[in-house]
């Protein structure tokens, strides 16, 4: 016996899965959501787009202060804080991710913190992360799980200074050069920050150019 009947379950809180909750309760159905991170977003807002955003206009203004010298204006080299910085990036994902739980409550949509796992085709138990479960049954379900970052094999090494994007946007120090392996928007916008914050960065990208498959 199920604790809990709902038309729709939507697994996975990022870009994918909140927008399809959003629309369906503003049709009427009764909604859970279920995500499994700390804040909703997924990796876009929390992991990904967002937090890269945020430092992206950080190394803009660097960039733009280095280049005031042209106009006749000079600034003094910049002084990084890096806990300031971070600080400065998880409050922009903190201010949007908690939108999102504002707009669960103002469209009834059930927001669970959790982990889902189908039981049958029409039922499937959710793991909270106080360690209680629920069982809930559904009409219908959107599995919007996302992906994460894939380490190759060759660079699994244990080895802190080997970070995938997810560890990049950290910001655990600023190293004297930086190996960006991939020239893909993501790596280009990591050694983009990095080398506004005084790093040297080198970029390896296999193809013949950068962005491959990037409109020409």
């Amino acid at each position: 016996m199920a604790d809990q009947h709902v038309q729709l379950v939507v697994l996975g809180g990022g870009p994918g899965g909140y927008p399809a909750a959003f629309a369906a309760a503003d049709h009427g159905m009764k909604v859970v959501l279920i995500d499994e991170g700390v804040k909703p977003g997924g990796v876009c807002l929390n992991r990904g787009c967002i937090p890269s955003k945020a430092l992206l206009h950080v190394a803009k203004l660097i960039n733009e202060a280095a280049d005031a010298e042209e106009c006749g204006v000079t600034f003094s080299k910049p002084t990084i804080d890096l806990n300031k910085l971070r600080t400065f990036k998880n409050n922009v994902v903190g201010s949007l991710s908690g939108g999102i739980e504002s707009l669960c409550k103002a469209r009834g949509v059930e927001l669970i913190k959790g982990r889902g796992t189908f039981l049958n085709s029409d039922s499937l138990e959710v793991k909270t992360a106080d360690g209680t479960t629920k069982t809930i049954a559904f009409e219908h379900c959107i599995i919007a799980t996302g992906s994460q970052p894939a380490m190759p094999p060759m660079f699994a090494l244990g080895d802190e200074r080997i970070m995938d994007s997810t560890g990049a946007l950290e910001l655990k120090d600023i190293p004297k050069r930086l190996l960006v392996i991939g020239g893909g928007y993501i790596g280009l916008e990591m050694g983009s920050v990095y080398a506004a914050l005084g790093t040297e960065v080198t970029v390896v990208e296999m193809t013949g150019g950068l962005l491959p498959g990037a409109d020409r």
